[in-house]
């Protein structure tokens, strides 16, 4: 018969973990309880958490809520505290990079313009976002690789990847939050009829069309996009909700380094005139680490990190190790509905208590 047990140095080390999740000096950090019970055919371990106050940086969004981990069967539920659902009444758009945007919505297509390097950039972002969508089908057609496949185009502007991707074959939908980048979208796809056919546009937010999508695309391209949000994990989330089990997620950005100020910033705009004085802003630019942190906690496998330089004197962009500036990330979204983590956390639980049980059923049987 079992009876009382301890958890092992492994399973105190995981729940020391989860505390110094929340562990601070703040007074209005959340309360963290846990209790552990035994029985005879399971372990049963609850984590209740009682939150405070929100705090100026959002970090308390959750109420209470709980988590169970079952050893010896299979677990039964468990939803991460850090894991939020979405919320319509958030939103990830700036009101402020909305006016700016709108200020140059005529500019898309200027190859020679202040989008110069976005055109530029298509050189290495298609074959990046084509490549790696090809090693997740068997076959596809000469000429239209992408055939069959929905991609969903955040933050689509002009239509700059928009139509790339249509031509390789793929079915589009290209949304931004600014009415007037959408209109010049429309306006130049209207001139290719068969482009017209594949990309639908729509003057929205991710956040809204959320649930009308939720899984329905191979693949989400953000480039050059989450630089601008002012909630990059609610972001970041969304995208995963719109993608089927096992689609891919593709975004190109900037590290948030002092070498990505000087140049990015203080020589790009203000020097050299590159891009427009006020179209980024340091505080919003991410680090590899951190984005390829909120990827995995939202339940996407990251594939590659790879950096990015643009030679402003030639007008190319060429691959590089380097990652200080800018960079490019792909992920898979995990083809397993129900999440493994803490299985895997506390294998070593399990492995000790189906030893003990052995034990047991071996002298019982003596």
């Amino acid at each position: 018969m079992w009876r009382g047990c301890k958890l092992s140095s492994s399973g105190s080390r995981f729940l020391g973990g989860l505390r110094s999740v929340y562990r601070g000096t703040r007074a209005d950090c959340p309360r963290l309880t846990t209790s552990a019970v035994c029985s005879k055919n399971q372990l049963s371990w609850t984590l209740q958490i009682k939150p405070w106050v929100v705090n100026e940086y959002r970090i308390m969004w959750f109420k209470s809520c709980s988590m169970n981990f079952a050893f010896l069967n299979r677990m039964k539920s468990y939803r991460l505290p850090w894991i939020r659902p979405y919320s319509t009444s958030r939103s990830t758009v700036d009101s402020n990079e909305v006016k700016t945007f709108l200020a140059l919505a005529h500019r898309w297509w200027d190859e020679q313009g202040v989008y110069a390097p976005l055109h530029s950039m298509n050189d290495l972002r298609v074959p990046f976002i084509r490549d790696n969508l090809l090693k997740t089908v068997a076959n596809h057609q000469p000429g239209k690789p992408l055939s069959g496949m929905k991609i969903l185009d955040v933050g689509c502007g002009g239509g700059l990847l928009t139509e790339p991707l249509g031509r390789l074959g793929a079915s589009v939908i290209g949304i931004d939050p600014v009415d007037e980048n959408i209109k010049t979208a429309q306006h130049h796809k209207s001139f290719d009829p068969v482009l017209d056919k594949r990309i639908e546009y729509r003057a929205c937010s991710l956040e809204e069309i959320v649930e009308e999508t939720a899984e329905t695309f191979d693949a989400v391209v953000a480039s050059e996009v989450v630089e601008h949000v002012i909630d990059l994990e609610t972001f970041i989330q969304c995208c995963c909700q719109v993608l089927k089990p096992g689609g891919s997620l593709f975004i190109t950005t900037i590290n948030k380094t002092q070498l990505s100020y000087a140049l990015g910033i203080v020589f790009a705009e203000q020097i050299a005139g590159i891009v427009p004085k006020g179209t980024h802003t340091w505080e919003k630019f991410v680090s590899p680490e951190k984005l390829e942190s909120i990827l995995e906690s939202n339940g996407l496998s990251v594939q590659t990190v790879t950096g990015m330089l643009y030679n402003p004197f030639s007008g190319y962009w060429h691959w590089s190790e380097n990652t200080s500036l800018n960079y490019a990330a792909y992920a898979v979204k995990s083809s397993v509905q129900e999440h493994s983590g803490p299985e895997f956390a506390l294998k070593g639980e399990r492995e000790e208590l189906r030893a003990e049980a052995s034990t047991n059923s071996g002298t019982q049987s003596s």
